[in-house]
């Protein structure tokens, strides 16, 4: 089968790689319909890292995917052959203490499709045919497009990064990077019942796109710094601070804007960065991090195959397997595009 597989920075490359054959008991095989290309895929690609995570052995990327069933195991009751489903790549042993405690995504001995976070790598999901467990599979409408489908996945990391915010109700809140996850971010934020919502970003497209899609108000934190350093009199204007971007700045923004007693949640990815305690400290503000998610998958599937959230403006791009390479070009152009898929 055709894999999408990367063997250093910008050396994406289509190789053959064993078409899997054997489906166990529980386990179920899915041809590829689409796959979204993430920021941490963008790292990955660039950098061959992302965050603390360097790559150390060729990786098929991908972690956002749907598809069709194309056989099940012995056992498999959930789905069956034809089905259409959006694929959880969180794969949480269930068993030690993080997962007993509820929290799946902080999971000890966690496999996420597509990461260098252990080693052997777990390989991704930009490959023709994927074999996953019964339990990551959640059956969509046969109506529903399969970038769609796809979106689940970093929706629920905004709707876990929300959860962790606290309740929104009323309250005015800022999101920092206006990239796919802030963009996401905004509008679970809105659904959580958010009284004002202030987005920032460099890009004034992103911006644009950010107002289309419900923020209340739209700030080039480059061009317009006195709007932010305004943010920060009188112990900062925010309740609530939601940092999307994975940049220092971004983060140092987060924090003096959120106000005294308010909260900071991390959800972009960056490496070791240093954090102003003591603006965090002599406020109360806590600074808590958002880290993938959990049981908000099947809370996202659900709002997508409502329709109660509509991802469709964020979907800008799409490119066959063969054309990897073009979309990793155009998905880290952030002036030409949003969301960009891989299909077959």
């Amino acid at each position: 089968m055709r894999s999408a597989m990367l063997f250093g920075p910008k050396d994406l490359r289509i190789v053959e790689t064993p078409d899997p054959v054997d489906i166990g008991r529980g386990l179920v095989k899915v041809r590829f319909g689409a796959g979204g290309i993430c920021g941490s895929d963008l790292s990955y690609y660039g950098k061959f890292k992302v965050g603390d995570f360097d790559v150390r052995e060729p990786i098929v990327l991908g972690h956002e995917v749907s598809g069709e069933v194309v056989e099940v195991g012995a056992g498999v009751t959930r789905v069956k052959a034809g089905d259409r489903v959006a694929i959880n790549p969180n794969q949480p042993c269930r068993v030690c203490r993080t997962c007993v405690a509820g929290q799946g995504n902080l999971c000890l001995q966690m496999n996420f499709y597509g990461s260098a976070a252990v080693y052997p790598h777990i390989q991704g999901v930009f490959r023709e045919y994927i074999v996953c467990g019964e339990q990551q599979c959640f059956q969509v409408p046969r109506s529903l497009d399969f970038r769609v489908a796809a979106m689940a996945e970093p929706l629920a990391v905004t709707m876990h990064a929300v959860s962790r915010a606290g309740s929104l109700l009323g309250k005015h809140v800022l999101i920092t990077g206006c990239g796919p996850i802030g963009c996401l971010t905004l509008m679970v934020a809105r659904r959580a019942g958010a009284a004002t919502i202030t987005v920032t970003d460099l890009s004034d497209a992103a911006l644009e796109r950010a107002l289309a899609l419900g923020a209340d108000a739209a700030v080039n934190s480059r061009t317009q710094a006195d709007q932010v350093e305004a943010w920060y009199a009188n112990k900062g204007t925010f309740d609530i601070s939601i940092e999307c971007s994975g940049s220092g700045p971004g983060m140092n923004t987060a924090i003096q804007a959120t106000a005294s007693g308010g909260r900071v949640v991390q959800v972009g990815m960056m490496g070791d960065t240093p954090v102003p305690i003591n603006k965090l400290m002599s406020r109360e503000v806590d600074y808590v991090g958002a880290f993938r998610f959990d049981r908000e998958y099947a809370w996202a599937v659900a709002e997508l195959a409502s329709g109660r959230i509509d991802v469709g403006p964020l979907l800008t791009h799409s490119f066959s397997m063969e054309q990897a390479n073009d979309a990793f070009a155009v998905a880290a152009d952030r002036a030409q595009s949003m969301k960009v898929h891989l299909t077959l």
